[in-house]
């Protein structure tokens, strides 16, 4: 599967952002920018170096193992000698580490692998080396905080690893929902099995798609709410309007509306509005606070 391009200046690939060759223009973007998002190791070296031969492929291998915790940036200081001197390089190989846009460790010499994996596990934290868990939880914690290509290029090479990983399918495939391409979204979620459709992942980021098309039909909010206050028994602007404020984050607002539907008419449109307040929960997940609120509405309303 290919990862998705979900930011400007994305890569064509899970590998290929991970690992890269970089300049001095482009230093500030590909190591200080993107180590806000997630550490950037950068490995000064140069073609006559021959630890720096020896080392290189030992970086790569245990940045691979990372499954996208980590980036690896690789400079050739015989073509681009100036951000290493203002670094105070002397001898090579040199590898830094970059966090939120300044170095924060780093060694000289051709290490080995072990203490290698031991340097990247100080960055990205101990057994991230050793499965994917650790990976699709930073995953889903930079999806969360909107960056998108950092969370896709995660969820890709946990997938590379293990395609019937289906926590990281159904990441992969919310990624692609959050930056509008449903169509690749479904593509995605379509290479689940029919029989893990019921699988939480999956059927959560199923929810947030289905939930993002009827965004798209719902038309404009202000309109909406025009509508609704013209007639207040109107329960498909209603509706509209919830699936519209859910769609803009406005989620208190998106479970309000679909309750005040249940409260004027339980039974409308086949129960409607219950149908897509359950879906709402589903894609937001049981934890969400909106979720909880909005589950204890409900039973308030259908219960008491």
């Amino acid at each position: 599967m290919d990862t998705p391009i979900v930011s400007a200046g994305g890569g064509d690939g899970a590998e290929g952002d991970l690992i890269k060759d970089t300049t001095t223009e482009a230093f500030a973007r590909d190591v200080l920018d993107a180590s806000r998002e997630q550490p950037v190791i950068v490995d000064f070296w140069a073609p006559w170096c021959g630890p720096c031969r020896q080392l290189g492929p030992v970086l790569e291998k245990v940045v691979k193992a990372a499954r996208g915790a980590v980036r690896m940036v690789k400079m050739n200081i015989d073509e681009h000698p100036g951000v290493a001197a203002q670094l105070g390089v002397q001898s090579i190989p040199a590898v830094f580490a970059f966090k939120d846009g300044r170095p924060v460790d780093g060694f000289l010499g051709a290490l080995p692998e072990s203490q290698v994996k031991a340097f990247v596990e100080r960055l990205v934290g101990e057994g991230a080396l050793d499965g994917p868990k650790a990976v699709l939880e930073a995953a889903e914690e930079a999806l969360e905080g909107g960056e998108l290509q950092a969370a896709a290029e995660m969820f890709a090479a946990v997938l590379a690893e293990d395609k019937q990983n289906w926590d990281a399918l159904a990441g992969l495939a919310k990624c692609y929902v959050r930056t509008g391409d449903l169509d690749r979204a479904e593509q995605t979620l379509a290479m689940a099995p029919a029989d893990k459709a019921s699988h939480p992942a999956i059927a959560k980021a199923k929810a947030m798609l289905e939930l993002a098309r009827k965004a798209g039909e719902a038309g404009d909010l202000d309109e909406l709410r025009k509508a609704v206050e013209k007639d207040p028994d109107d329960h498909q602007a209603r509706f509209d309007l919830a699936v519209a404020l859910a769609a803009s984050g406005e989620r208190e607002g998106a479970v309000d509306a679909l309750l005040e539907i249940l409260r004027r008419e339980p039974g409308w449109n086949e129960e409607a509005a219950r149908k897509q307040l359950l879906q709402l929960f589903d894609a937001w997940g049981a934890s969400d606070p909106a979720t909880v609120e909005g589950r204890r509405k409900l039973s308030t309303l259908l219960f008491s």
